[in-house]
């Protein structure tokens, strides 16, 4: 496969040295697997995979795939004045940087840097885990990983994004600081506990957001001690390189309580995670405090588990517990943890990144399975409930736009069609639901798409970067990794890429004898992986 991208003057990069030794991403027939989806994949030159190209010249800056293996263009769109002004990003495999703060494969990560600039993409995210920077001692900070890759991103010319993450990943096995598993294997509850005692241990729970249990710290001092590192360490490239920051707001990053655990079947309803020492004793306060004592035992006892469907016990049907007296005073206080926990972290961020122009985000989950039934069970197991008919998500936007913070919303590239009718599911309305909320707090959004490729997967993209209501300016397309270098996906990122940015050519660029460059990435002939023609 080929992409071509026949420039103008100002690209330049073409001219850039891209000759590497032996240097490969895993693509072509290799089945990839969830895990390599978001790591970093390092082949030899024995390795038996397609050629990818990208061409180019220093006449033009609009792309052009050229495909030899029959697989069909996404549908081009016409050009839109509000996808003109949209800022692509796409981001670093979870993996860019080692547990023991390495970079894992600097030559394949330029490679794909360069590929993505000569693309025109603006710039890429980088995941930067607390369980890496803080590893061995409170206060002691490694950031070596980390400025490695913001200085190849400098290099190359894109822009950075970096994603600050205080909890752990399974996959790629980056998890808390050893200092924190440490406190938590004295003090388990610092972790999220379910009704059957099982702690996710990927982050701490929101009970303990102001209380001292890391070395005499809270959680909030040491991630804003993290924060203010960071931008001590980053100062350079605060605002040419760096142009954002996202502060992850719980499980992989998002706002919401691990209601779905990572063995738990995803058609489950979730479960409530209310049962480690810190919450439980929040839950007695709260429930002594409404003159209800015996309310505040613990979660409910008629709330499905994991795997089963939310009819398969009474609290979510109609009329269920959920709509009781019950019901209103347990969600009420299991959100208000959720929206205080928010707002506690998205304070620390405002106040420690104060005066560097460099716009603060967080992350919503889009919760879409059952969320046709009335009592929206997977919302509600995750922390987002509202009162008396109240719009759940308004209060969250409400925070943000407190803190001046943009909203991440991912699910981008979902569609009810796709949807298994059995699920109940709407990611279309939701996602409605959750611009419209933003908008109504003058709460700025950006977008992501979902972790895996979904058919219609781009085409839904660009019809939501084209609502105007929205006013979405930046996306960024998760993430780098085996299955997105693959022959058939690059292809179609090639091409969502040119429908976001459509330039008529001039006669000039048109002219017969222009400047080409080849880049390719792969080879399975020994040749260079990366070189200039």
């Amino acid at each position: 496969m080929e992409v071509s991208v026949i420039g103008n003057p100002q690209t330049r990069i073409c001219r850039a040295e891209l000759a590497y030794r032996e240097l490969g991403f895993r693509f072509g027939s290799v089945v990839t697997s969830d895990e390599s989806r978001n790591n970093v994949t390092f082949l030899s030159q024995s390795s038996n995979f397609k050629d990818l190209s990208i061409r180019c010249s220093s006449r033009s800056v609009k792309c052009e795939a050229i495909v030899s293996d029959g697989v069909p263009f996404l549908k081009s769109t016409p050009n839109s004045k509000s996808l003109e002004s949209v800022k692509l990003f796409v981001g670093l495999p979870l993996d860019t940087v080692s547990e023991c703060n390495n970079v894992n494969h600097l030559k394949a990560i330029t490679a794909g840097l360069k590929a993505l600039k000569l693309l025109g993409v603006e710039g890429i995210e980088l995941p930067i885990f607390w369980g890496v920077v803080e590893k061995q001692a409170s206060g002691k900070y490694d950031w070596s990983g980390y400025l490695a890759v913001a200085e190849i991103v400098k290099k190359v010319g894109l822009k950075l994004h970096a994603s600050l993450s205080f909890h752990g990943s399974v996959n790629p096995g980056i998890g808390l600081p050893d200092w924190v598993e440490k406190i938590g294997e004295a003090e388990p509850g610092v972790f999220f506990t379910d009704r059957y005692g099982k702690q996710y241990k990927e982050c701490l729970s929101f009970a303990v957001d102001d209380v001292p249990v890391l070395d005499g710290k809270t959680p909030m001092e040491v991630y804003r001690g993290f924060c203010e590192s960071f931008k001590s360490v980053f100062s350079d490239y605060m605002g040419n390189t760096i142009t954002g920051i996202t502060l992850g707001l719980g499980p992989d990053g998002e706002l919401r309580y691990p209601s779905h655990q990572h063995d738990a079947k995803p058609s489950g309803a979730g479960e409530f995670q209310c049962y480690d020492k810190h919450m439980l004793s929040a839950l007695k306060g709260y429930a002594e405090s409404t003159g209800n004592p015996l309310w505040g035992l613990g979660g409910p006892h008629d709330a499905p588990a994991y795997d089963q469907q939310p009819h398969s016990s009474s609290f979510f049907s109609d009329g269920g517990s959920w709509e009781s007296q019950y019901g209103d005073f347990f969600l009420s206080w299991y959100s208000s943890l959720l929206t205080s926990h928010a707002d506690h972290v998205l304070s620390v961020a405002s106040s420690a990144f104060s005066g560097i122009g460099v716009p603060i985000c967080g992350k919503l989950p889009l919760l879409h399975q059952w969320n046709k039934l009335r009592s929206q069970p997977s919302e509600l197991t995750a922390g987002f409930y509202s009162p008396n008919g109240q719009d759940r998500y308004e209060a969250i936007a409400e925070i943000f736009a407190k803190n001046s913070c943009r909203m991440i919303i991912p699910g981008m590239d979902l569609s009810d069609e796709h949807q298994s009718p059995e699920s109940l599911s709407s990611p279309e309305s939701l996602l409605a639901h959750l611009k419209t909320a933003c908008k109504k707090q003058g709460v700025v959004v950006s977008g992501q798409n979902s972790s895996a490729p979904v058919p219609g997967g781009f085409e839904r993209i660009v019809e939501n970067l084209k609502d105007e209501n929205a006013g979405i300016d930046l996306f960024t397309y998760q993430r780098m990794g085996a299955l997105f270098f693959s022959p058939e996906h690059f292809h179609a990122f090639t091409v969502f890429v040119r429908n976001l940015s459509q330039f008529e050519l001039t006669s000039y660029d048109q002219a017969a004898e222009v400047e080409t460059k080849t880049v390719n990435i792969g080879s399975g002939t020994g040749a260079p992986s990366l070189q200039t023609a």
